[in-house]
């Protein structure tokens, strides 16, 4: 029997990315990073070396990796083996407080695990050989809680000791990372102009409302993605970031968009719709800012959104609970405004977030509406699988807690590459022009942090 977790005080630090780099080689680290001090985010989670791993392959087959657990071989969907994962680790009986994380998964969703959720077959090829979804279990975990200013140590008995050590050792040397080639795309600007065209023709058709088409660019690097992934971060710091590494491959994600948050079976959503570069001057970003509130086409994209996720939440929450306390509120944030609206429910069951997850994921905000119809279509028209973009990163613990990001501004490692995407919601009276200038607004920072 696995033990209870316990809390541990530790010194606080404003920055975590000092503690996570002696956890940085560590198998399975990851770190959930809310940005501070820059970002305005609260908890900072990171842990390594989990029980077990659950790889989820591109047929959709399930393999858990453990040493302490023997797990069934089948499994009726991809779900199913992340609850029993989560029913392997006893709820804590100590009270954590606020602490977001008491043991469970952590770790990444696919956007191509939701298409085969939907039964979406793909007709393009998978960049990546990254798998669908790859997540921890972890029965550990250091906390870092900016608001209240304090640092835990979540940890069972067996592992308090074994965590100090690995915090105490001295930072391990990394190779200095580099591109070795610019970053290309993968369309022309006449390539994403008739793919936006054929979106058109669907939407004139009935076919849709709204379609987020997104294209790709790569670029091929050497040296330590961890290295990289402060660049990043200096760059754009933001309050649903992450960092997961393995083998040849990792996850260096600068998302500014909450995807669900569950808490006590509350239950929180905060899509993004609707862009605006920042200004070169105060006078110019204000401008900015407001053409985009006044904006008609991106307050409607917005409610359109809106409106798919209070679907998709009322499919688990109670009858009567969905409710919209913000919409089409304003966001800034290095690179870019943003309109965010805040869809809340609660669930029929506090540790019912997993199955929250399956019902709404991938997240309306990254695909259009209707959903499926807007998946199958951008399933045509880009010319690749999205791998870990527009999917999600994030945690469910053992007392169903959740708290998962949508997948943008997010950089995929493989194999000595790096892929980004960059997209945006398109409507019928969507400007070709704009919209592709969106698509480079909102990665323009992280290229040129990389470069």
């Amino acid at each position: 029997m696995i033990s209870a977790l316990t809390l541990t005080a530790l010194p606080y630090l404003p920055d975590p990315l000092t503690t996570f780099a002696a956890l940085r080689q560590r198998s399975g680290a990851v770190l959930l990073d809310s940005g501070r001090p820059l970002a305005n985010g609260r908890f900072d989670i990171m842990s390594s070396d989990p029980l077990a791993t659950l790889e989820i392959d591109a047929s959709g087959q399930s393999k858990v990796t453990s040493d302490q657990l023997t797990a069934p071989l089948d499994w009726p969907d991809a779900f199913a083996p992340q609850q029993w994962l989560l029913d392997q680790l006893p709820v804590p009986s100590q009270d954590m407080g606020e602490l977001p994380f008491a043991g469970g998964l952590i770790g990444y969703w696919g956007y191509d695990l939701g298409r085969e959720q939907q039964s979406i077959a793909s007709q393009q090829p998978c960049v990546t050989v990254l798998p669908q979804a790859r997540i921890g279990l972890y029965d550990w975990c250091v906390t870092f809680d900016h608001h209240t200013q304090q640092a835990w140590l979540v940890a069972t008995d067996e592992r308090r000791e074994q965590v100090m050590r690995w915090l105490g050792r001295s930072l391990p040397a990394t190779a200095p990372f580099c591109l070795t080639a610019s970053f290309q795309a993968e369309l022309s600007r006449a390539d994403y102009h008739q793919r936006f065209h054929a979106v058109q023709d669907y939407i004139r058709a009935g076919d849709c409302y709204q379609i987020n088409l997104a294209q790709r660019f790569s670029a091929s690097y050497q040296g330590d993605e961890w290295q990289a992934y402060l660049r990043l971060r200096r760059a754009t710091p933001t309050p649903f970031s992450g960092f997961m590494a393995w083998q040849d491959k990792a996850v260096l994600s600068l998302s500014p968009e909450r995807f669900i948050r569950s808490h006590e079976g509350q239950v929180e959503t905060r899509p993004i719709k609707g862009t605006r570069p920042r200004g070169m001057t105060p006078e110019e970003d204000q401008a900015l800012a407001e053409q985009l509130l006044n904006s008609r086409k991106d307050r409607a994209e917005n409610v359109m959104i809106v409106d798919l996720l209070r679907n998709d939440l009322g499919r688990i929450c109670l009858p009567g609970t969905i409710r919209v306390p913000q919409l089409c509120h304003l966001e800034s944030y290095p690179n870019v405004h943003h309109l965010v609206s805040v869809i809340q429910g609660q669930l029929p069951d506090p540790r019912a977030a997993l199955a929250l997850l399956a019902a709404a994921f991938p997240g309306g905000s990254i695909t259009g509406a209707p959903k499926i119809r807007a998946m199958q279509i951008i399933d045509e028209l880009e010319p690749c699988q999205r791998s870990i973009y527009c999917g999600s990163l994030g945690y469910v613990d053992v007392r169903g807690s959740m708290d998962t990001s949508i997948a943008i501004r997010t950089v995929v490692a493989d194999a000595g590459r790096l892929h980004v995407w960059g997209g945006g919601g398109l409507v019928a009276d969507s400007n070709v022009n704009e919209e592709y200038t969106e698509t480079l607004d909102k990665i323009r920072h992280l290229i040129k942090a990389l470069e």
